[in-house]
């Protein structure tokens, strides 16, 4: 990426278009070659620097970047270019953050999920690759590193769904996760920066628990295992955001 100039500065609007001019910024690259499909984009901190934006900013961008299908960001090694597939637009199929603004449409959502991503893990445990597996442990651990400090690594919990779709050798099934996005994990939608009190690190440990399984029936290439801790992962959040809503 060329040095920082006067031109390529997001000029100081209200903070929640500065994602959104970012996106703008990185996308018009991606169309005139300046980014060529499988260039790695530079780091947070370079992106940071030349247009003056926080690091918050920066992966709120990438998220966006990711869902319409024009990056992907690879688990411990960076963020690349995809392109800008037919037609110069990223997937057809997509949902908007509106679509995803209430208990119901996140309901909604897991119910899609448990679908495509139930067979998603039975067809990874036939089909992973070393590599594969390195990229979803790489991503438990980075969770698991969070939850033991109190944070909660979104990021993560999605590369590692993203990466068992990957591990399907199907290209669509990786494209379906991208055109959803991060705020497919319903946590980005409902509880964005909730404390770490220790009833949500319960609630997190629980959630890593599960991820382990599905990933235990991965690398014992067991196909109706991985299926069934895959459902029961997606639908044991389905069942907790189902209780939200009549609480409510």
């Amino acid at each position: 990426m060329n040095a920082p100039s006067a031109a390529s500065t997001i000029p100081r609007r209200r903070p929640r278009t500065l994602a959104l001019e970012l996106v703008d910024a990185l996308a018009e690259r991606i169309r005139d070659g300046r980014l060529a499909t499988g260039d790695k984009l530079p780091t947070e901190a370079a992106v940071m620097a030349e247009f003056g934006v926080s690091r918050t900013v920066v992966r709120e961008a990438i998220s966006k970047l990711q869902a319409a299908g024009l990056v992907e960001t690879r688990h411990g090694v960076g963020t690349f270019v995809l392109g800008l597939g037919d037609a110069g637009e990223g997937p057809g199929f997509r949902i908007a953050p509106e679509q995803m603004a209430t208990l119901n449409d996140v309901i909604a959502v897991l119910e899609l999920r448990i679908g495509v991503e139930t067979e998603a893990a039975g067809l990874a445990a036939q089909r992973r690759t070393v590599q594969n597996l390195g990229v979803m442990r790489a991503a438990l651990d980075e969770m698991a590193a969070a939850v033991e400090g109190g944070h909660d690594a979104v990021q993560a919990d999605f590369q590692f769904h993203r990466e068992v779709t990957r591990a399907t050798q199907n290209s669509h099934f990786a494209e379906l996760m991208d055109a959803l996005g991060l705020q497919v994990i319903p946590r980005v939608r409902l509880e964005p920066g909730q404390a770490p009190t220790p009833e949500r690190q319960a609630y997190l440990r629980r959630v890593q628990a599960e991820h382990e399984s599905i990933y235990d029936a991965l690398v014992a290439q067991d196909a109706d295992a991985a299926r069934a801790a895959m459902r029961t992962h997606l639908a044991n959040s389905r069942e907790r955001r189902r209780k939200a809503a009549a609480a409510g």
